[in-house]
């Protein structure tokens, strides 16, 4: 048996670490956290400065027995989780429930899994970090505070089963105030005026560098042109350079891996783990900018080898963020000659993208020349403007650029391409002017990514907190990630072609948003109840706050309980205080005016199932639901609105002597037919939706589920072979099954089927040993 017992967090990094360290050393797995608060009120003592109880998670005891075994036979136990506060809460949690002694216990930390590191490590070890740990357990306990407190107040005030959390409803408030934003906002019409001249057969895009208020003065302008000269009047050449983007962090890896990947947050972190595990990145949760001299070396070499050695230029970065640990490393490939790694698809592009940044960190500025063309106009004294760049020397561009949220004003952006040969006093020819109507736009919807950009900017939340705050919000209803479709507006156009004047008025779509966050109606109605009575805990600056506070305890400059009871005083009168708020205070529902046809009072309100419409009091033993449709909300939705919904649900028509009905649910609008439900599509609406379009989605529904279906068995319907996305499989109950390679779906006996659910291996253990963030 091995003297030496190395304990890590995932089995994935315990392989390739064992790899390195030879036969004296064996090296285990403790799948994340082993302990934690358990649930219910006794996992924190208030009275008794916030004591802690903490329990082994049900899923970790023969994770613990495992390891107490191991810990026996070995003299030396190295604790090597994580470097953060997380991971040094896991090593204090090991060597308690694991009752190791100081001295044959020493903490290791690395930020990368290659051998050097490794090795380096074992030769330094630490004592445990107790501020960091306390850091740590100061997260986890005031957040299990606030949420326990606060949550049943939701409950009994608004609805059951709804939760509320220190970031969560932070980064809930940012989304819902976008909403109403977007909401009120006023779209204001303005001119913009472009041109385009011919030069020898190449094009020069110009444009007017002020916008006109109104129509009558873009075609008054348009007019003065009919008849003019055009002409150079000056050219300006400038250079100028563009820098690379310092190497990655958590969240910048996270906006660019959803701009340039379209990978969600989460996706952006799961990636980077097993990158991480495989020993091919640095450490993915880290808020530093910084890299090693060993780092700036390898980077230098690879530049060299590559691209030569005047595209290489040393670059030292620093972290504007306070909290940000410099003798931490940005998130960058372990070898730089690799420019690419195995691995499945997913992992190759996440890497390729941490490796272009992190090299083009340390490349050379791009060169330009930077070309202004100022175009006189003979019948006034506005001047067109045409601009161009030119790329002299490439330097990092040859690698990689940076990509942006900023949506273009509209698709006529101006033009940074080459500007063609031309000279000061020569005389151009006009192919076409445009006066086109452009509209002002609201602040758009964040992204999961523009949300962590804004969130790590107001300072709330560190480099562990944006994945599990971005899933805990859409996972429970608070937000939800959609793509939605625009609506049709009108523009006027107006054109200058060959001396003819023409104005026409066209479409374009507006409002088309894609995978962007909006709220929910519970989520207005959590977010103004919080914003109400509980200022503290929803508002963006104490939230930041209260981060700082945590970064002064890991630092060791204050005690986390005196910082708990700071916050928890105040906040504990707060919850007292809001159990005399009536349920009806609550700004859950709002009255619209009256049904025309009955007289009633028309409500939109929150029901059990979602926000809804109801015609009549509550009182009222008649009183009529409707079902609110997908991006309706409660504060806004109109009578006319509202009764359009009692329409529904309608009749379509009849199918094979069965009734045809269309109706909005939970999950959206459906077809009813024969007890049978078709959910409809984006272009389908239940309003105006037609019986044959209706016998159609049936009958392809009905087409769909045979070719879905392959068998079933008599001696148990339960168990059914269908077709699936990736290929035949077993359904059981609520569970799927794979069939084994080499055995064939159509053929399979009753059985074999059993054979195959009764072997088949416990998927469930997966995920195990990823972190439990707070």
């Amino acid at each position: 048996m091995s003297k030496n017992l190395v304990i890590v967090e995932s089995p994935a990094k315990a392989k390739t670490i064992e790899g390195y360290l030879g036969k004296d050393f064996k090296v285990a797995s403790s799948y994340g956290h082993v302990r934690d608060l358990p649930k219910g009120d006794h996992a924190i003592d208030v009275k008794n400065k916030f004591k802690p109880t903490y329990e082994v998670t049900p899923d970790k005891k023969d994770v613990i027995k495992q390891l107490k075994s191991l810990v026996k036979d070995a003299e030396t136990i190295y604790l090597a989780s994580d470097d953060d506060r997380e991971g040094e809460a896991i090593s204090w949690h090991l060597k308690e429930v694991l009752n190791l002694k100081d001295e044959q216990t020493k903490r290791i930390v690395f930020r990368e899994i290659t051998k050097n590191a490794i090795l380096k490590a074992i030769e330094n070890p630490r004592k445990i970090d107790i501020d960091l740990v306390n850091a740590q357990q100061a997260r986890r306990i005031l957040d299990r505070l606030v949420g326990f407190e606060l949550s049943p107040i939701l409950w009994k005030k608004i609805k059951a089963g709804l939760s509320a959390g220190r970031v969560q409803s932070v980064a809930v408030r940012l989304i819902v105030e976008r909403e109403r934003e977007i909401e009120k906002f006023k779209s204001k019409s303005s001119y913009k005026i472009t041109a385009i001249f011919d030069i020898k057969g190449k094009r020069l895009s110009a444009e007017l560098p002020k916008k006109f208020d109104t129509q009558a003065e873009a075609e008054e302008f348009l007019k003065k042109c009919l008849s003019a000269d055009f002409s150079i009047e000056n050219l300006e050449k400038k250079p100028a350079k563009k820098s690379p983007a310092p190497p990655f962090t958590t969240s910048t890896l996270q906006q660019e891996a959803s701009r340039k990947l379209s990978f969600s947050v989460a996706q952006t972190m799961s990636v980077a783990q097993k990158l991480y595990e495989a020993g091919k990145i640095t450490y993915m949760r880290t808020d530093s900018v910084n890299l090693s001299e060993d780092a700036i070396t390898a980077a230098k070499n690879e530049i060299n080898a590559s691209y030569g050695p005047e595209f290489h230029q040393p670059r030292k970065f620093t972290t504007k963020s306070e909290s940000a640990q410099e003798a931490h490393e940005a998130i960058r490939p372990t070898d730089f000659s690799k420019s690419e790694v195995n691995g499945d698809r997913n992992e190759q592009r996440l890497y390729e993208l941490i490796w272009k940044r992190a090299i083009a960190s340390q490349m050379a500025d791009a060169q330009l020349e930077r070309t202004i063309v100022t175009i006189g106009i003979s019948s006034t004294n506005e001047k067109l403007i045409a601009s161009g760049e030119v790329i002299k020397f490439e330097g990092f561009l040859k690698v990689y650029l940076e990509d942006t949220d900023d949506e273009p004003e509209d698709e006529e952006n101006g033009n940074k391409g080459l500007i063609p040969p031309v000279n000061i006093g020569q005389n151009l020819d006009l192919e076409e002017m445009k006066g086109r109507e452009t509209f002002s736009r609201p602040a758009p919807r964040y992204t999961e990514a523009s949300l962590v950009k804004k969130l790590e900017e107001m300072g709330i939340g560190r480099p562990s907190t944006y994945a599990p705050t971005i899933s805990t919000i859409q996972k429970r209803d608070y937000v939800a990630k959609e793509s939605r479709e625009g609506t049709d507006r009108n523009y006027v156009e107006m054109k200058v072609v060959q001396g003819q004047f023409s104005k026409e008025t066209k479409k374009e779509i507006t409002g088309a948003d894609k995978n962007k966050l909006f709220p929910t109606n519970i989520a207005m109605v959590v977010n103004d109840f919080l914003v109400e009575h509980f200022p503290n805990v929803i508002d963006f600056s104490f939230t930041a706050k209260v981060e700082k506070e945590f970064d002064d305890i890991a630092h060791g400059g204050q005690n986390w309980e005196d910082m708990i009871e700071g916050f928890y005083s105040k906040f504990h009168l707060r919850v007292e205080e809001t159990a005399n708020v009536a349920r009806a205070d609550i700004n859950s529902a709002r009255e619209l005016g009256k049904d025309p046809k009955s007289g009633k009072s028309v409500f939109a309100r929150l029901g059990r199932f979602g926000p809804l419409v109801q015609i009549g009091d509550q009182e009222d033993e008649q009183k009529q639901f409707a079902s609110m449709k997908k991006g309706q909300f409660i504060e806004n939705i109109t009578l006319e609105e509202a009764l359009e919904l009692f329409k529904l649900p309608r009749e379509v028509g009849y199918f094979e002597d069965k009734k045809i009905i269309a109706a909005v649910g939970k999950f959206g609008p459906y077809l009813r037919h024969d007890e049978k439900f078709v959910s409809l599509g984006k272009e389908q609406d239940p309003m105006t939706i037609t019986e044959d379009e209706a016998i159609k989605l049936i009958e392809d529904k009905r087409e769909a589920d045979d070719k879905k279906h392959i068998k079933t068995f008599d001696e148990n319907t339960e168990i059914q072979v269908l077709n699936g996305r990736w290929g035949p499989y077993i359904k059981f109950g609520k569970n799927n099954f794979k069939i084994p390679k080499g055995k064939e779906a159509e053929s399979l006996t009753y059985t074999e089927t059993l054979e195959i659910i009764e072997n088949q291996p416990d998927t469930k253990k997966k995920g195990k040993f990823a972190k439990k963030k707070a």
